[in-house]
Formats: structure tokens, sequence, C-alpha cells
């Protein structure tokens, strides 16, 4: 069995930056889970996604969408989602304009802003989390000034560099009551570039010790950030070393999370 296979450098517009991901296209029959677990633990990306056709009307296609780290499956991808859409508008079906994704999170949309693409994620609601902030002080070396749960930890440090600078220690971070922890803080400027905030995504829990850009991190930032700001569109950027950038608006229940991505390998996966 021969089956295509992608590799997608996703919010950026340069290769070899922002957040590679797989994207395998299945055909209709689908492959068993351990085998498309065994699969991305062999890509070993933060990200590997699987597509199942499921029909197109228009210029709108459908298709079924699951997300695997090294280790597990998840329930939400951004970066994996927007390298599928990718895929989809630049290798399938140039003339597509939307395409909506059945998964664990429900039906996901993403469509084309000229080169950008734009997808339409659930907002994350947060709560404060204080019987954390010892521990995620200790794990990252500085004390949060705010400390929050959403499915993710949130923790709000005073400044861009603080960010950048973190090492955090991974093993208490894993020990943690969470399946990932963002750090984030505001930006007017970094590098040149006009920002509303940053951050970085550490999430030792499923394989991934740290995520290089995360967009279902951001649905937990966006809601966070448009309140504290006062403002519905964001531009955001994620600090790890290959670094992304993200185009955001806050939508109340829903957020929409923009970027650009960049194909970097064609091939095919061969399977007895």
């Amino acid at each position: 069995m021969r089956i295509p296979f992608f590799q997608v450098d996703a919010f950026t517009q340069k290769p070899f930056a922002g957040n590679p991901a797989a994207v395998c296209l299945l055909t209709k029959e689908g492959l068993a889970e351990p085998l498309l677990q065994q699969i991305a633990a062999e890509n070993n990306l933060s990200e590997t996604a699987f597509l199942l056709p499921q029909g197109s009307q228009g210029t709108t296609l459908h298709y079924e969408l699951r997300w695997f780290t090294p280790t597990t499956e998840v329930d939400l991808c951004g970066h994996a989602t927007l390298a599928s859409a990718h895929v989809l508008f630049t290798q399938v079906d140039p003339q597509a304009e939307v395409v909506e994704f059945s998964t664990r999170s429900g039906l996901l949309r993403v469509r084309r802003q000229g080169e950008r693409l734009v997808m339409d994620f659930p907002a994350q609601a947060l709560e404060p989390w204080p019987e954390a902030l010892e521990r995620v002080s200790a794990a990252l070396g500085v004390r949060p000034l705010e400390l929050y749960q959403g499915g993710l930890g949130l923790a709000v440090l005073a400044s861009a560099q603080q960010v950048q600078q973190l090492q955090p220690n991974m093993a208490e971070i894993k020990a943690l009551a969470s399946t990932g922890l963002i750090v984030t803080a505001p930006a007017e400027e970094l590098d040149g570039e006009e920002l509303d905030f940053v951050s970085r995504f550490f999430a030792p829990q499923l394989g991934i010790p740290e995520d290089p850009v995360t967009g279902a991190a951001h649905c937990l930032l966006i809601p966070y950030w448009a309140k504290r700001l006062g403002q519905s569109e964001l531009t955001a950027r994620q600090v790890s070393a290959r670094g992304g950038e993200l185009f955001c608006r806050d939508l109340g229940s829903r957020v929409e999370i923009a970027g650009y991505a960049v194909l970097v390998i064609v091939g095919e996966l061969l399977l007895n």
C-alpha cells in the first residue's frame, strides 16, 4: 500500500521555520488506529495528520481529520489542521475555497484569505489555577503573574524577554495535572515586528517537550488577550527556536487563527 505523504511547515512563509506537520492522505477504507499511531511515531514530528475524504460540494471539501503525536491521539491541533488545508488547497483541489474537517473537536472550517489560510476554532474558557502556582513557578524558574487552566495550563509573565529566556524543568511540567503548559506575555514590538503577545508551549505529557507553534493554544490565548487588551484582532508570535506568526480574531464562542504554510517534502509511505 502506498499512502501520499506531505510535510508542511505551518505558521511561516519560509521553509525550516514554523511548526512541521506530516499529512497523510488515506483512502476511503482508512487504517486501524494502532497503525496510525505507529506511523506518527515513525514520523517523530509533534503531529501527524490523517485525512479521510468525505466528498465535496462545489468549492467546499469535506474530510475526516485525526491528529497523532508520537505517543497519543489528541483532540485538537492547529498547525496540523493548517498544514492539512494547505495540502488540500495546493495538491488535491486548487479550485477549492473552503475545507470542512470532521474532528474530535467538532466541525472545523478553513478558508482561503489570499495566500493566508484562516481556521475557525472553538474558543476555550479559562479558570484560575491557584493550587498549581508553586509547582508551576518551580517548573518555570519564574513566578507567573497570573495562572489559569482551561484544558491546558496558562501562565502569564511580565515580558516577552522572560518568555524567550525560559529554560523550564520538563520533568516538573510533565508532573502537572494538565496536558500542557502555555507561557505568555505582552509584546508591543519584538525584533522589529509589531505584536500584541508572545507565547511558548510545553507538552512533555504528549511526547512534545516544546511545540514550535501551537494553534490549539491560541484557543485560550486569543480570548485572554482580547479581553485584556480590549481588541478583537491580534497579532501573535510563538517564540520557540523555529518561531511562527499567527493572525488572530476573537469571535466570542469561536476564534479565528490565520497563518501561512510552506510545503517542504512530498513522498509516499510504503506499507505491507
